[in-house]
């Protein structure tokens, strides 16, 4: 695209990237762009709130000298104002998400080039539910709001070549023609910097030649995956699996059998290959006696993610497990951009509760723990602080390592017979519950998503999900009862105290006394 002619006004740039992106050396790069090129500009930085490795907002005006009248100076603000943005360079789709609450883009005026990859916010990642923002509905209104929008996993294109994604967004924004300057002139401002110039280049072509083409009438990238359900693709299973792989194909319907095929992965991985079994028969009741419609095969599918998740829940052996593995160690080397010539420490910070110790304890010794008058506040007293392991340290990886090997002994664990009680349980309510009011089986299926996490997340969890299950008796004859159910799972939630579950079933009547 020719870039735009100079105008009489500032041009206006916000730059909105997280810690660690390269948004700082974007921002130097476009002062060194107009400077060097008949320009005067101005650059100011507000950090933002430390999430998501904390986010920044880089705020440029520049204009052109030859449009100063002689004896004068341009002032220049210090930071964005809401409709009066030119350009708007977005490092995460949330970060685009940002610029268009706080009214930074105009559809009259702003071009929005953005990453379409996400991040999650701590706010995504620490809800009981499913808290991310639907990437695909961001998308499209990131477009809408716009007048001009260009958007691509730019931080993908920028790992192909080692490269932060700075230089990707920095290549996009000069297709973009919003800028008075050329290809050539964008790209001399990276050869002076002199640093990491060669993959800067490359990442900032790439990023050149996908922008060019969206606005030459190409179909923008698509939104990362988030929201596509298991059921959209097949999953793949291993050798060891092949038998119960054909099970699931011949004895289960269609609408569940990706899930199914991802739980029996999941539940071999989490214990054995007689634990997946299992899983699959509990899924197999439901599978025969659902009905043969749209809310029946839902509630088989439901249900086989749904138990997939509660049978692996989480308990400090499947904690040192993950911390240990392989995977782990490769993806933090990544994440850090290690080089051979660099040394990597790992410090994990353990905080169990002595209920979690308990639970891995035999059942036995388990209850006695959790019941004894002196051994529980004096083991209370190491677990208080916490500890700092150091997995990639040969101690601190053995330690976990022998945690992680208690694995064969889970079963005999005070948790996982309180957890299969509770397993039991929920399948025989829902069991009941089909031939009567099959929405209402499917929103019990779902309301195990309540029950998650690890140490006191999992504790309210549980604790809201058997208020929930308490109190349906007393409303499973209404005809709303599956909304209602769906309501009062969505309080809970969204609600991390626990007080606005309590209020709404106690103003309703289904609150129990205890």
């Amino acid at each position: 695209m020719t870039p735009k002619k100079s105008q009489s006004h500032a041009i206006t740039i916000a730059i909105l990237a997280m810690g660690g992106e390269g948004g700082g050396v974007l921002a130097d790069w476009l002062v060194d762009l107009a400077e060097h090129n008949g320009f005067v500009a101005q650059t100011t930085s507000v950090p933002g709130v430390a999430q998501r490795t904390g986010a920044t907002v880089y705020y440029l005006e520049i204009f052109d000298k030859a449009m100063i009248p002689e004896g004068r100076q341009p002032v220049f603000a210090l930071s964005p104002f809401p409709d009066h943005v030119d350009i708007v360079l977005a490092s995460e789709l949330m970060e685009a998400g940002r610029a268009l609450q706080r009214g930074l883009v105009n559809p009259q005026r702003t071009a929005l080039i953005t990453s379409s990859h996400r991040v999650y916010a701590m706010t995504e990642r620490i809800a009981m539910g499913d808290g991310r923002m639907d990437s695909e509905k961001l998308l499209a209104g990131a477009k809408a709001a716009a007048k001009q929008f260009i958007a691509a996993d730019f931080s993908a294109m920028a790992e192909n070549f080692g490269s932060l994604i700075g230089p990707a967004l920095y290549g996009a924004l000069a297709a973009s023609g919003q800028l008075p300057f050329t290809r050539a002139q964008f790209e001399a401002t990276i050869q002076r910097g002199g640093i990491g110039v060669t993959s800067s280049l490359q990442a900032f072509g790439a990023a050149y030649h996908e922008a060019q083409r969206q606005l030459n009438g190409g179909t923008e990238a698509p939104a990362p995956e988030g929201h596509v359900g298991a059921s959209a693709k097949q999953h793949a299973v291993g050798p060891r699996l092949q038998a119960m792989a054909q099970r699931i194909q011949s004895e289960f319907r269609p609408a569940a059998q990706s899930h199914l095929m991802a739980g029996i992965t999941r539940m071999t991985d989490y214990q054995s290959e007689a634990y997946a079994k299992l899983y699959l028969d509990r899924v197999k009741a439901l599978n025969q006696q659902a009905p043969t419609n749209e809310v029946g095969d839902e509630l088989v599918s439901e249900a086989a993610r749904h138990l997939a998740l509660w049978m692996s829940y989480e308990d400090t052996v499947r904690v040192a497990d993950l911390k240990i593995r392989r995977s782990r160690f490769e993806r933090v080397s990544l994440e850090v951009k290690q080089n051979t010539e660099q040394f990597l420490d790992i410090h994990e910070f353990l905080h169990p509760r002595v209920e979690e110790i308990a639970d891995t304890l035999p059942t036995p010794m388990g209850r006695w723990l959790l019941k004894s008058k002196w051994a529980r506040p004096l083991l209370g007293r190491f677990t208080q602080k916490g500890r700092i392991v150091k997995t990639t340290s040969l101690r601190g990886y053995l330690l976990l390592y022998f945690i992680a090997s208690l694995r064969v002994t889970r079963p005999y664990s005070l948790r996982f017979s309180q957890e299969q009680e509770r397993i039991n349980a929920w399948l025989e309510c829902i069991t009941n519950l089909m031939p009567i009011n099959e929405k209402l089986a499917l929103q019990v299926v779902k309301a195990q998503q309540l029950v998650k996490g690890y140490g006191d997340t999992h504790s309210r969890g549980w604790r809201n999900f058997q208020r929930l299950i308490t109190a349906l008796p007393l409303f499973q004859n209404e005809p709303d009862a599956a909304s209602k159910l769906q309501q009062l799972q969505k309080i809970a939630l969204n609600d991390d105290s626990e007080q606005e579950l309590l209020t709404s079933l106690k103003a309703q009547g289904l609150l129990h006394p205890n």
